[in-house]
């Protein structure tokens, strides 16, 4: 029988410091924190249905840059919102894919650590009836 994976539970972000990574991730961008382990330097969020584990790069390790995408419901809307609570976009929302039944549009934005990070909306197209 063939292993089949699931949904990713879990993602791993190192930074090169959690006390100026944690308020940026907790309060910023005000994603839920789940727990943090105050022997080590991590901290762990809830992202819809993954896990976003937040932790200082090991000694002689690169900082990770991976670039996430964070799903909204209005891109306009949350681009202001971050805006006003200090996120400094590296322009406004804009379209970078369509099909016939959807828009894919981002705004893009880096962390304290200069990771790129990302507001995805995908709006639904109506298609006139015929």
């Amino acid at each position: 029988m063939a292993t089949e994976l699931g949904p990713i539970g879990q993602i791993h972000l190192s930074v090169s410091d959690i006390g100026r990574a944690l308020p940026f991730y907790r309060d910023v961008l005000r994603l839920p924190q789940v727990f943090d382990v105050p022997s080590q330097t991590m901290a762990f969020f809830q992202c819809g249905g993954t896990r976003l584990y937040v932790g200082e790069a090991e000694p002689g390790r690169d900082v990770s840059h991976p670039l996430l995408y964070f799903r909204v419901d209005d891109i306009d809307e949350a681009h202001r919102d971050l805006r006003h609570r200090g996120v400094v976009f590296e322009g406004s929302p804009h379209l970078v894919h369509e099909d016939e039944s959807t828009q894919l549009w981002l705004a893009l934005f880096r962390d304290p650590d200069g990771t790129l990070l990302a507001l995805m909306e995908e709006r639904a197209l109506l298609v006139a009836e015929k």
